[in-house]
């Protein structure tokens, strides 16, 4: 029996090790999660913002123009304003980011 005794402390250790590395695994995750919806959140916020900016800008005939345009340049604010945010956005994101961060208690 004493031989058993002897391990329980070492068992102890190895299950609180690996209830930490768990706890950190799932820290890891919520943290991604948050970042990928603040970048969504910014991106969606700069296509609305680039929508408004092309309403009044008009192209000629020849190369632009007509129902197809207008159909296709809501998917074009929706790509620049995802490579925008993919290169480091206006900031948007990162205090987002963070206010998140704070809600769920979690550090920077």
């Amino acid at each position: 029996m004493s031989a058993l005794s002897a391990l329980s402390p070492k068992i102890d250790a190895l299950a609180a090790t690996a209830k930490s590395a768990v706890a950190s695994a799932e820290e890891l995750a919520k943290r991604g999660k948050i970042k990928e919806t603040a970048q969504n959140f910014e991106a969606s916020f700069l296509s609305v913002m680039m929508q408004q900016m092309f309403d009044g800008v008009k192209t000629s005939e020849p190369f632009g123009g007509g129902p197809g345009e207008e159909m296709f340049k809501s998917v074009l604010t929706d790509a620049m304003s995802k490579q925008v945010t993919k290169a480091g956005g206006i900031g948007l994101a990162s205090t987002i980011q963070r206010e998140m961060l704070k809600l769920q208690g979690l550090k920077e």
